[in-house]
């Protein structure tokens, strides 16, 4: 793109302050990124970095690269986004935290867009779990938005990650947060919505997720609450009802294992040779990554980096791999993004 001629640029339809952006870069934005980037556990991915998150690459115009603080490697786990209104009832602020925490120590990752009532209280209690979370923002890293946000998004930073593909010194403005929101739905294999009422932002959210071909779940809620309104009415466009855990987990299941499959053929394209005949738990340890993998877990948990140091194997992989054990029902998920053997199962 940027080798591209000024004619080059104009055949693909950019507009005329696009082109001289792209020819004549703000140096200053530049140093600002690069200042911001030389600081902490802070990165740029690129949409041809093997670190860019696969699901994410999937969607229709994915973001060009990723501004990145706290572990990258979070967003190659499978995530769940909770989202919903601003100003939530007190008993949407607690279903919220508690589907929230029961999806993490499901093993799920709580993805949101860190705006107040569920957004924030969805991440606040994946780190009160001790599990992880991702926040997409709709301004540059360097800004916190609402500001009243700003100690939560600091505790993400170190148990979890905040991402946006605004550079440094970006603002909030409106039109922003649509971009984000196909981020939040892009990153996650389905969208649960809890409160949200006929004209909120999050059935924005929730629209994108199901042209994304994501899963959409609601939750209902009194015919008395302006707040589920929005709830009610996606539910009758198709959304899934859910008023357990378990209404979630259990429709992911065969669009987690498909990802799970896309993911390890991007990391390992060979493909492994099965014996038929013997049992499907089986199968999947005659890959000789599996069979470290399988060596490096145990019966008490472990988490995800000590899998990737004994088993010597990519993040990328390894989180893929965990995936597909974990539908096979081979391991069991802890709290932190730990993992175990699970009880009675010995393939040696």
């Amino acid at each position: 793109m940027l080798a591209a001629t000024t004619s080059q640029l104009s055949g693909l339809g950019l507009k005329a302050e696009t082109i001289d952006a792209i020819r004549n870069p703000d140096e200053s934005m530049i140093d600002l990124d690069i200042n911001w980037l030389s600081v902490g556990n802070r990165s740029l991915i690129c949409w041809d970095n093997d670190r860019y998150p696969a699901l994410l690459r999937r969607i229709p115009s994915p973001p060009a690269a990723l501004f990145v603080e706290g572990n990258p490697d979070v967003l190659w786990q499978p995530q769940l986004a909770i989202i919903g209104s601003r100003n939530p009832t007190g008993g949407g602020l607690e279903h919220a935290r508690s589907f929230s925490a029961e999806f993490c120590r499901q093993g799920m990752t709580i993805t949101s867009g860190l705006a107040s009532g569920i957004d924030s209280a969805a991440h606040d209690a994946a780190l009160q779990s001790g599990g992880q979370t991702v926040a997409v923002t709709g301004t540059g890293l360097d800004t916190v938005y609402p500001a009243s946000s700003s100690k939560l998004a600091s505790r993400i930073r170190s148990g979890g990650v905040l991402v946006s593909e605004f550079p440094t010194g970006t603002e909030a403005l409106r039109s922003h947060f649509p971009s984000r929101n196909r981020i939040i739905s892009g990153l996650s294999l389905g969208v649960l919505v809890i409160e949200a009422g006929l004209n909120s932002g999050t059935l924005i959210t929730a629209r994108m997720a199901a042209d994304q071909g994501r899963d959409v779940f609601a939750l209902p809620g009194s015919l008395h609450n302006p707040m589920v309104k929005g709830c009610h009415r996606l539910i009758r466009q198709g959304a899934r009802l859910v008023e357990t855990v378990d209404d979630v987990l259990s429709e992911l299941a065969p669009m987690a294992s498909e990802l799970a499959r896309e993911l390890e053929s991007r990391i390992n394209p060979q493909p492994v040779v099965v014996n038929k005949t013997r049992p499907e738990e089986e199968k999947i340890l005659d890959d000789p990554d599996y069979q470290n993998l399988w060596k490096a877990l145990e019966f008490d948990p472990r988490g995800v980096d000590e899998l990737v140091r004994i088993s010597d194997l990519p993040v990328q992989s390894v989180s893929s791999m965990l995936l597909m054990l974990e539908l096979r029902g081979l391991i069991k998920p802890h709290s932190s993004g730990r993992y175990s053997r699970k009880a009675g199962v010995c393939l040696e």
